[in-house]
């Protein structure tokens, strides 16, 4: 039996599955605390972990179950991410790499969760809000990196863009980055505290929003010369197209949240694009590594015609160690 293989256990095919999920609860969550902050039920429940010094769950109070509900949720994510864990270790066969990375998620939501806490009990600082929101998305960028790693075989994976290329697209990995971070000043700075009593950030919401709206035409900016540059080199420009659409209607919501006052609403389906745009972008940049095919294990299914970032699955693993 070859050296990491046992009898039974989860098999490579199956193991992305369970790292998606973990990505898709990690995603809900996010999109739980923005309801939370947007529905003004921040401190629905202003003691942690139990509500309130009298109540270990909330009475019927809609920013009670609201702020209550986010923290059960956390208990899910928290058992999604030690399933990719306790997967890790039970995947045929068992690599150390994603065994690691499965760790750091575990060791990011536990870190979630104590910073939660903190926040609560110093009644919502718009820093560690902004903190909160902004772990959430190197959690998921964790979790994204695992689920790439977990869909091709061990080893270093095969560049399939030229060096410049690859420094534009982690580019744009930083500017999707610099939007979010401007984005949680402009929340933190606008109406939207999570409760009446909430500190705000001492920077004018205009000004907040003009630095943000920057962040934002850089990225674009960017992104089209990105696509330029792959035309002129003969790289298929597809993958850049998903990136271009969020970008695009990210940022007509942003616009149209700003000028009607900043409602809840807008804000939501604000937030909702952000995580996106994080996510596809670093889809992206991650789809031009492309990982060597597991011998015994996961082959994606070839199709006609894929995109350059899919083009390793199209070879054996005798020819993906040619192209290396």
């Amino acid at each position: 039996m070859v050296r990491g293989q046992h009898e039974g256990g989860i098999s490579p095919e199956r193991y992305p599955k369970i790292v998606m999920t973990a990505g898709v609860l990690l995603t809900l969550i996010i999109f739980t605390g923005a309801a939370v902050r947007l529905t003004q039920s921040g401190l629905g429940c202003e003691n942690w972990p139990e509500c309130s010094n009298e109540r270990l769950v909330p009475a019927a109070s809609f920013h009670g179950w609201v702020e209550f509900g986010n923290r059960l949720l956390s208990g899910v994510v928290a058992l999604g991410t030690v399933a990719a864990v306790l997967s890790a270790y039970r995947r045929n066969p068992r690599r150390p790499d994603l065994i690691r990375w499965a760790w750091f998620l575990v060791a990011g939501v536990a870190a979630q969760v104590i910073l939660g806490a903190v926040t609560v009990k110093i009644h919502l600082h718009p820093l560690l809000v902004s903190a909160h929101f902004l772990l959430s998305i190197v959690l998921l960028w964790n979790v994204v990196v695992l689920w790439h790693k977990s869909r091709g075989g061990p080893g270093e994976p095969t560049n399939l863009l030229a060096p410049a290329l690859r420094t534009h697209a982690l580019g744009l990995v930083g500017a999707a980055t610099a939007i979010l971070i401007t984005g949680t000043v402009v929340t933190g700075s606008g109406p939207n505290s999570g409760d009446f009593r909430a500190d705000r950030f001492n920077v004018d919401l205009g000004t907040a929003a003009r630095i943000h709206s920057i962040t934002a035409w850089a990225f674009l900016a960017l992104l089209v010369a990105f696509a330029f540059r792959l035309h002129r080199n003969a790289e298929p420009t597809g993958p850049v197209q998903p990136v271009l659409t969020v970008a695009i209607a990210q940022g007509a919501v942003g616009y149209l949240q700003y000028f009607n006052g900043v409602p809840a609403g807008l804000v939501m389906i604000h937030v909702v694009g952000a995580v996106t745009l994080w996510l596809v972008t670093l889809r992206m940049y991650l789809g031009f590594f492309a990982r060597p095919n597991e011998v015994g294990g996961f082959t994606p299914s070839p199709s006609t015609g894929a995109p350059i970032h899919e083009a390793i699955f199209l070879v054996n693993s005798s020819e993906a160690s040619e192209v290396d």
